[in-house]
């Protein structure tokens, strides 16, 4: 089973997280420039959950650029963010 965590942009107690580009100051820690253009990581990228712009991590990431990964978590822990983990069914599971 393949997981993600989505961390949204409010602390657990409900108030709205500031600065509010920490999302894609976060996500550039992970970006590339493709001709003069930042392309975001597929492991760490802004995305749209239920409406709200939110932090996508690939748990991947944990293997890949572990230092990465800790300090993106250590951040969440820190400043209390919500965080949601959304995990896909393998294909390959599918209809055994």
């Amino acid at each position: 089973m393949h997981c993600k965590y989505v961390i949204q942009g409010v602390t657990e107690d409900g108030r709205k997280f500031r600065p509010s580009d920490w999302i894609d100051r976060v996500s550039s820690m992970g970006a590339t420039y493709d001709k003069q253009r930042l392309v975001y990581s597929d492991l760490l990228h802004p995305e749209l959950f239920e409406g709200q712009k939110c932090l996508v991590i690939d748990t991947n990431l944990a293997d890949e650029n572990p230092v990465m990964f800790d300090y993106v978590m250590n951040f969440v822990k820190t400043n209390g963010l919500k965080m949601v983990e959304v995990c896909d069914m393998v294909e390959s599971k599918l209809g055994s």
